[in-house]
């Protein structure tokens, strides 16, 4: 069935993503109440290595898992789980999560998030996207993505971790640009993985839009357009960061704790 399910997509979606989705097959996790569940594991390094598999996954929400993902997240033992939405976001679809489970919210830049209206309203007005990655919102990065990188630090060694926020694309999209970043992964890849969201949300998208659609008076092609992840939009992630701390290692040191030191642990603890 996962097979079938992967062939059709092949043929549905432009050329120029095949590629993308052929790499990135291998670490889709199938859900029945979850979409765009990935395994953040099996990327060659720009020294030939790998990033390890089964360790660290990223995810759309996991707020209407069913009993079957249930069991999945307790076969990958997924026991710590990183949350970046916001607190009402988390309120109003609670996380379903295993007994026991280590779970952190971090909501910093999450609790402002606009509505339908007012995204309908700045897509029409100016480039909504690129304003989650850029000066406007570097001040809550490093308060939200701390967790994330301590919580591996420390992880057991027969445990997995999930990070995730509603759509796991952009908060989400950010923090695995990170991971990736620090496991040494080429920017290039890196970009690929960030844009792979688009082909995993397919579905949960083609909703959004069309209620965007019919807020803001655009056609369905200027929403999509708007809404789709693109590589400029995490190059310009990293180049904020650049601009404000000198380099993405400075960042990382300063603001999530993570000095060269912890990046060598990091990287011998998910990199073989």
């Amino acid at each position: 069935m996962k097979m079938k399910r992967f062939v059709f997509l092949f043929f549905i979606i432009p050329f120029t993503l095949q590629a993308q989705l052929k790499d990135s097959i291998t670490r889709v996790v199938i859900m029945e109440g979850a979409v765009n569940f990935r395994d953040a594991g099996n990327y060659k390094t720009a020294d030939y290595k790998t990033v390890i598999k089964g360790k660290i996954f990223r995810s759309a929400s996991i707020a209407t898992l069913t009993d079957k993902d249930i069991q999945t997240i307790e076969d990958l033992k997924i026991r710590t789980v990183i949350d970046f939405r916001g607190t009402k976001e988390a309120l109003l679809a609670p996380d379903r999560l295993l007994s026991n489970t280590d779970y952190t919210l971090c909501p910093a830049g999450s609790d402002s998030i606009p509505t339908p209206a007012e995204i309908a309203n700045m897509i029409k007005n100016s480039d909504f996207l690129i304003n989650m990655y850029n000066d406007k919102s570097i001040q809550y990065y490093g308060e939200r993505y701390k967790p994330l990188f301590q919580k591996l630090l420390t992880l057991p060694d027969d445990e997995a971790l999930l990070f995730h926020c509603t759509g796991g694309r952009d908060r989400t999209g950010m923090a695995a640009a990170l991971l990736l970043y620090v496991l040494n992964v080429p920017m290039s890849t890196i970009e690929d993985d960030f844009c792979a969201s688009n082909i995993y949300l397919r579905s949960m998208n083609a909703r959004m839009y069309e209620s965007l659609t019919k807020i803001s008076g655009l056609t369905i092609s200027d929403v999509e357009d708007k809404m789709r992840l693109k590589p400029e939009h995490i190059r310009s992630f990293f180049a904020t960061i650049k601009s404000h701390y000198g380099s993405v290692e400075s960042f990382l040191e300063k603001e999530c704790g993570i000095g060269p030191e912890k990046v060598s642990l990091l990287r011998k603890r998910y990199v073989n």
